[in-house]
């Protein structure tokens, strides 16, 4: 287990490097295929699954964020404002490498984006929110359900769907439906 900052198990930023890997695949695969279900190009459902699989590399970076001075309650503020960071730092990565399109990295970028104007980084609404970063919204908070986190044992697909509709606000509502299809057949 890579421990990111203290080793108290319920820490926002412990985590485990091969679920990790597992959630990244979970959202490529699933933006994949629900970019297929949008009748997209198959080279654009290949940037999604690229997309997906990388839209979380900036929570690499974060290994350098260590506050253990701090009470627990201020320690889990300043991990949420740390952690609010992974989406930019993933972009700048990527973005260094000369091997992405705008695409990809704008997907990556944007992927913490509500569909209400309640996200990250920028709080940006609707359809200011590029195609990708919607996509992986959607394909990210699922597999994020369905998994296991410290804090929390994972949903099954009814629970997690459920929960889902709770905060559909979130979602651009054309993908939710392509994207309830493609988790229900």
């Amino acid at each position: 287990m890579a421990v990111i900052a203290d080793s108290t198990s319920d820490r926002i930023l412990d985590y485990n490097l091969e679920s990790e890997i597992n959630h990244g695949i979970m959202v490529s695969n699933l933006a994949y295929k629900v970019s297929k279900e949008l009748g997209l190009s198959e080279d654009q459902c290949y940037e999604m699954a690229l997309a997906g699989m990388l839209h979380d590399i900036g929570k690499l970076r974060l290994n350098e964020y260590n506050n253990k001075s701090r009470d627990n309650d201020s320690l889990v503020i300043e991990e949420l404002k740390y952690v609010r960071m992974h989406s930019k730092l993933g972009y700048e990565v990527l973005k260094e490498q000369n091997n992405y399109s705008d695409f990809v990295l704008e997907s990556i970028l944007y992927h913490h984006e509500n569909f209400d104007g309640t996200g990250y980084p920028d709080n940006l609404f609707g359809k200011e929110i590029p195609l990708g970063a919607r996509i992986l919204r959607v394909c990210d908070v699922y597999a994020a359900l369905r998994s296991d986190r410290p804090y929390r044992k994972a949903f099954d697909q009814d629970a997690a769907l459920e929960l889902m509709i709770d905060e559909v606000k979130n979602f651009d509502m054309e993908i939710f439906l392509a994207f309830q299809n493609v988790v229900n057949a």
